[in-house]
């Protein structure tokens, strides 16, 4: 079976090179700088910048501007944001080294466009050195290792990216530390019990030895960060030692790929270290070194460098390695490809049942915990030897509260983990909670809600709510356009002003409860995919319910803006006259709680992206969405065109109103006639096909949607790489559907929860039939489209 594979690469090649490093950022590209070209004794230090497709495999050169690094091979470079790499150090040849700058590239603003920047800088150094490694670990930039110019070193280094002005501090580990080394290499582990930790393996000693261990970083809850050295079993065979190598993890594999040993023309296997056992296993494998390598589901592509036949003359050949293929030998480590696999998904069909909860795939377990247990108080030279033989393990290591460029994201261990250790999340202060307390004791009641009736008079004055709007528009603005959550959390669909709905899911499924023993805010955070208002009769409760505990809760509570949070159309669908008769205000005065509340509206984002992996929207991608960085690039306040004369306008209506075709049989771009009567074709319906794209362009799995009703609450498109969540049930009075939310696991298992219509009797503001004609509920989303009805 052939594992390896050639891949054909076209466009414009850049030259053979070594000592360069390809870095994989979003929009589906591979980044390459640097490295050396040409033949024995007459290679050339480059400073070339070239992007790879991976879907057209085409290679681009890249039109940079600003201050450019200069040409340098051996350095490092790592992604550090969406389109955003770093690079830093190298050696620029006749035996000078490059500056000890931290060089930026910025590829945002278009997909062949790089802008570099020189990172400002203050204080002391790692200096100038090449071999070396660069990991990010949110929000740490971390720099280990490599060649001073007079000898390998074993110094640790790392940035706080989010910390202002960018100071470079010194690692002071006082446990046992790997000793110094140059060419070695360094992943982040990606689950497991070692998630999160920067592993360094092999690299070539003071002394000119090809080194085979492999020690993990990890940072403590106080702050301090030390080394821990990799268990490996005694009766496992273990790695050759290497230098000049690549490694990548796949889920919680480390993937050793290629090197060199002290021996010349000695061949290497693929050697796979499994962290959760602590066992190495060998595979088949191509004979590569000084070359980079990138992962892609579950591909591993390997670029440049030399091959042992000829070993000065560098290749410009992309291999491909079929995980898949390779690892069928070892039944344990398929399986583990398998559960990677799952977790890229997201979903299956068992975890998407509402009858089956198929057990949590938690990587703690009792050999685990007992580890922990005996770590205590231990001492550092008791802790990982080979004759324990424990996991190598991240445990009792708090991973930091991070941030992306001005979004904080607070690092999640699992629900009972967090509960016990997690600091806890505080209001911003308590001045500005006052109104926000008040009204989330009044409004959330999940076990003693009152139906209110539709015309009852709402419980607060307009000032109170209009200062309520000031506080969650202030949170609001400082969050970006596209939010970054983590997991677990939980998603709600569209409520649409069903007040007792949402007072359902949360007496029945877990609540915010603020400072009540039911409260689960410091286990999970909350994400609403729009349409918190229209159809329903109770949208004051809801929206300002909502409103208050992003107030409480800006960092665990999100809210992103649906197709009803636009003032053109829930001036016509209910929330504009829920406000005229309950608030007794002319809507159309500018100074009135519906223009107010509407204004807030134009500052709410348009997606959120959990894990890295799941973006979450209202509506869908449409015919213009390709990229999440043209979601990021919208400006803020936004006004909701639906005359659409320009691309933007034409990618919010995407992104507010699309939904998918009606089958995962109908492809492209299609009219969406429900929506769209007039035959504008600025609504429309997009096909699996373009799912599955845009999921490759940006490297995330899985899409999840609101936006339409589904009679079981939740819905599969695209072999289950979109799904649509609602959570009002019996919409409009006339679907009899159920509600859902998603509960989306720490191991990013998908668990739905589901309510069902009751006998409320419970109108809403479109009731009668002179309205319904004039503006009838979207009809529901069929599972068998064969059946779809349709309501006139």
């Amino acid at each position: 079976m052939n594992n390896f594979e050639k891949v054909d690469a076209l466009g414009q090649l850049p030259q053979a090179r070594f000592g360069h490093t390809i870095t994989y950022i979003a929009k589906g590209k591979a980044i390459l700088f640097g490295g050396a070209t040409g033949d024995t004794g007459k290679y050339s230090i480059t400073g070339d910048t070239f992007s790879f497709d991976m879907q057209t495999k085409q290679w681009k050169r890249v039109e940079v501007q600003g201050t450019a690094p200069n040409p340098r091979a051996a350095h490092a470079a790592v992604c550090v944001d969406i389109n955003q790499i770093v690079i830093y150090g190298g050696a620029t040849g006749g035996g000078s080294l490059a500056s000890d700058d931290l060089y930026l590239l910025d590829l945002r603003s278009a997909d062949d466009i790089g802008q570099w920047t020189v990172v400002p800088v203050v204080g002391t150094t790692p200096g100038r050195r090449y071999g070396h490694t660069l990991t990010f670990t949110k929000p740490f930039l971390i720099a280990f290792g490599g060649n001073t110019g007079q000898e390998p070193v074993n110094d640790c280094w790392c940035v706080n990216v989010e910390k202002s002005p960018i100071t470079w501090m010194r690692l002071e580990c006082k446990s046992e530390q790997p000793i110094a080394r140059v060419y070695h290499s360094a992943s982040i582990c990606t689950n497991g019990s070692a998630n999160g930790m920067v592993v360094a393996f092999g690299g070539r000693s003071n002394d000119q030895q090809a080194l085979n261990d492999a020690w993990g970083l990890r940072r403590h809850r106080d702050g301090r960060w030390d080394w821990v050295k990799a268990p490996y079993k005694l009766e496992k065979e273990q790695p050759i030692g290497r230098y000049q190598h690549s490694t990548l993890f796949v889920y919680s594999m480390l993937f050793v790929i290629g090197g060199r040993t002290g021996n010349v023309g000695e061949t290497l296997t693929i050697d796979v270290y499994d962290t959760e056992t602590s066992e190495w296993s060998k595979f088949n494998s191509i004979q590569r070194f000084r070359h980079s390598s990138w992962l892609v589901d579950t591909n591993i592509f390997v670029y440049g460098g030399f091959e042992l036949d000829s070993p000065n003359i560098p290749t410009d050949i992309i291999s491909k390695i079929n995980l898949n293929k390779l690892l069928l030998p070892s039944e344990p480590l398929t399986n583990k490809l398998g559960q990677y696999q799952h977790a890229q998904r997201n979903v299956s069909p068992q975890s998407l049942s509402p009858q089956m909860s198929p057990a949590s795939t938690d990587t703690s377990n009792s050999s685990l915990n007992n580890s922990l247990m005996q770590k205590k108080g231990a001492p550092n030279n008791q802790i990982n030897t080979q004759k324990q033989q424990k996991p190598f393990t991240q445990n009792q290591v708090e991973k930091p509260s991070f941030k992306f460029i001005n979004q904080a994201i607070v690092a999640e261990e699992s629900r009972d983990s967090k509960v016990q250790n997690k600091k806890q999340r505080l209001p911003q202060s308590a001045q500005d909670n006052n109104i926000a307390h008040l009204f989330i004791n009044t409004l959330l009641q999940p076990k003693t809600f009152i139906n209110l009736q539709e015309n009852a008079k709402f419980l607060f004055q307009a000032q109170h709510i209009i200062m309520l709007c000031d506080q969650a528009e202030a949170v609001i603005k400082e969050q970006p356009m596209v939010l970054r959550c983590k997991a677990p959390i939980k998603i709600f669909g569209d409520i649409h002003g069903q007040y007792s709905d949402l007072m359902r899911f949360f007496d029945l499924w877990g609540s915010p409860f603020v400072d009540g023993k039911d409260s689960d805010i410091e286990a999970f955070d909350y994400l609403f995919l729009g349409d918190f208002v229209d159809r329903g009769n109770h949208s004051l409760e809801t929206i300002c319910l909502l409103l208050a505990l992003k107030v409480r809760y800006p960092e665990s509570i999100h809210l992103i803006r649906g197709n009803h949070e636009d003032k053109w159309i829930n001036n016509g669908f209910g929330f504009s006259e829920e406000c005229a008769q309950r608030l007794g205000e002319d809507p159309n005065d500018d100074d009135s709680v519906f223009a107010r509340v509407n204004r807030l509206f134009e500052w709410l984002p348009l997606a959120a992206i959990v894990e890295d992996k799941i973006i979450c929207l209202h509506g869908g991608i449409g015919s213009q969405l390709n990229y999440v960085a043209e979601i990021e690039n919208l400006q803020r306040p936004l006004e909701v065109i639906h005359e659409v004369t320009t691309p933007e306008q034409q990618l919010v209506v995407d992104i507010l109103w699309s939904d998918p075709t009606d089958s995962d049989q109908d492809f492209g771009i299609q009219p969406n006639i429900i929506r769209d009567p007039a035959g504008t074709g600025n609504i429309v319906k997009f096909g699996p096909d373009r799912v599955i794209n845009f999921l490759i362009k940006n490297s995330l799995s899985l899409i999840i949607r609101a936006h339409e009703c589904v009679m079981d609450g939740f819905e599969r498109f695209a072999a289950g790489q979109l799904l649509t969540v609602f959570s009002a049930t019996d919409y409009c009075g006339r679907h009899k559907n159920a509600g859902a939310v998603l509960i989306l696991k720490r191991n990013l298992e998908i668990v739905p929860k589901l309510i069902y219509p009751q006998n409320l009797n419970a109108h809403n503001w479109i009731e009668d039939e002179e309205t319904l004609k004039k503006r009838p509920p979207t009809p529901p989303r069929w599972k068998n489209q064969g059946q779809r009805r349709s309501y006139e």
